[in-house]
């Protein structure tokens, strides 16, 4: 594969939805979709699932400019939602009260928007008036980039009664329906923010997992997956999508790094580009161990990155 010198909004084909069986080292393809013209920016623009959730049998997920419903395992799709505010969407999940929460990269914004389409908040993630830098009135699925982005939140989730989302560039998450509560992440970038029996497993773009007490807000657990490398290796790949099994069992996502212009955002490769990085891949570790127990290389079964890991019913 030769790295293409472009953004993500203009590298992918298809929107691909894989399903594995890492028992009997079987794979298929359930979903593979392409957005209609009308809620792209242009015929060359990405077609990608970004981040979901799968919950209830259903799994929700998005592009950068769609919802989509699926229900599974029959993958037939029960719901779809695009706005003309969404840009360059990052997550979607669904909350207790039924509607939808999403990350509005493009807008740095949170938005809650109910299953019919119907927005009944817009949060900025940076304490300014939402709708301040942008307008209501424009298309922006018709809007390629509205990078550099000044936050750019990447995971909704909720805890409580509250809404949080994941902010990139300032390496936290915040609470949006009060900003008073902050999780400090601390060193790289952040992305997810999954939670499992009282914990919050979130990872960073350099390979560290960064595991924190929803009770208490505080980072209890900062595993770098580099260090099960070695010394020397090259670097694991861009890390996000993680799912937590157990308190000891980890799959963790990586996709193969690809230059971009915005170069500040892989300032953390140290190794630089190398003839043949990694490929996109998904890896086991039993983090108390400190080992990996698994990988399946993705690029080869038809996917070229990977935003999220969810259980299949069939393999729980």
């Amino acid at each position: 594969m030769v790295f293409k010198d472009e953004e993500e909004q203009r590298l992918y084909e298809s929107a691909v939805i894989l399903e594995l069986h890492p028992g009997d080292n079987c794979s298929r393809v359930r979903v593979e979709y392409r957005s209609p013209p009308e809620v792209r920016a242009s015929s060359r623009s990405s077609n990608i699932f970004k981040a979901g959730t799968l919950v209830n049998g259903n799994l929700y997920t998005c592009t950068s400019t769609e919802v989509l419903i699926y229900e599974v395992p029959s993958f037939k799709r029960i719901g779809y939602v695009s706005l003309p505010c969404f840009n360059d969407l990052h997550h979607v999940t669904p909350t207790r009260d039924e509607n939808l929460l999403v990350a509005n990269t493009g807008l740095d914004m949170g938005m809650k928007v109910t299953p019919r389409g119907e927005l009944l908040a817009a949060w900025d993630v940076l304490d300014e008036v939402p709708w301040s830098r942008f307008s209501r009135e424009a298309d922006y699925r018709k809007v390629e980039s509205t990078k550099p982005h000044r936050s750019h939140p990447n995971f909704v989730f909720e805890l409580g009664d509250d809404v949080w989302v994941t902010r990139f560039f300032q390496r936290d998450a915040i609470c949006l329906t009060d900003r008073k509560k902050r999780i400090d992440l601390g060193g790289e970038k952040p992305h997810d923010g999954v939670a499992l029996a009282g914990y919050l497993y979130f990872t960073t773009v350099d390979g560290r997992l960064v595991i924190v007490n929803a009770t208490t807000l505080l980072v209890e657990t900062i595993v770098d997956l580099n260090q099960i490398e070695g010394d020397g290796a090259a670097p694991l790949g861009w890390c996000r999508a993680v799912l937590p099994l157990s308190e000891t069992l980890v799959w963790v996502g990586f996709t193969r790094v690809r230059k971009t212009k915005f170069v500040e955002n892989l300032l953390w490769v140290k190794h630089g580009f190398r003839e043949r990085e990694r490929p996109t891949h998904i890896r086991l570790y039993d983090i108390v161990g400190k080992n990996c127990l698994r990988e399946i290389e993705l690029e080869t079964l038809g996917l070229d990155v990977i935003f999220g890991i969810y259980p299949a019913p069939q393999c729980a």
